[in-house]
């Protein structure tokens, strides 16, 4: 036999005998309890698997990891093709780059706003991040105007990212563009 067939084989040899043993333990605890009368107790709140300092902790990694993929979306499909002109009538494959541009624009309010409550988790990063709220709210609307062609939202894009950016470097969380890849970019 062929050194992958006999691997094959053990492997599945070693799953049935599992599934079989698990199977036939089961039965008998099953059978105790019913047998016995045994009524089982209502499990306790189980803790959460982090704890307030470790959230605080993760909080700076999950800004930092939020605000890059928002940066990356917004540089990749809203900053360069409005700097290249690819938004202004007339231009080849305005269609499709205004297309992409409220996807990533979509897409990129949402990490931002995800940023914003990872920030909330860090004192000094909440501090930094706090005057930035209304701009962020304030990108709700832009991916409509992207698709409507207006130059003027990629530009208030460009503004509010560069501001989280500096906010974060402030607060000792450096944001570095991240582009997100078009199954991101879906929400898959």
């Amino acid at each position: 036999m062929p050194v992958p067939m006999r691997r094959l084989v053990v492997a599945l040899t070693v799953c049935c005998a599992l599934v079989a043993g698990v199977t036939a333990c089961a039965d008998s605890t099953r059978s105790k309890a019913v047998d016995t009368g045994m009524v089982a107790a209502p499990l306790a709140a189980t803790p959460s698997p982090s704890t307030s300092a470790q959230k605080q902790k993760f909080a700076k990694t999950r800004f930092v990891a939020n605000a890059g993929l928002a940066a990356g979306a917004t540089y990749q499909w809203i900053v360069k093709p409005w700097k290249g002109g690819k938004f202004k009538k007339g231009a080849h494959g305005r269609t499709y780059t205004l297309i992409k541009a409220a996807a990533a624009g979509a897409f990129a309010y949402n990490r931002l706003k995800a940023a914003k409550r990872n920030a909330e988790g860090d004192p000094l990063l909440a501090k930094a991040i706090a005057p930035l709220s209304a701009a962020i709210d304030g990108l709700k609307d832009l991916p409509a105007k992207l698709r409507k062609g207006d130059g003027n939202a990629a530009g208030a894009f460009d503004d509010v990212i560069n501001k989280v950016k500096d906010a974060g470097r402030s607060a000792g969380a450096p944001v570095k563009n991240q582009v997100p890849s078009a199954g991101q970019l879906a929400g898959r």
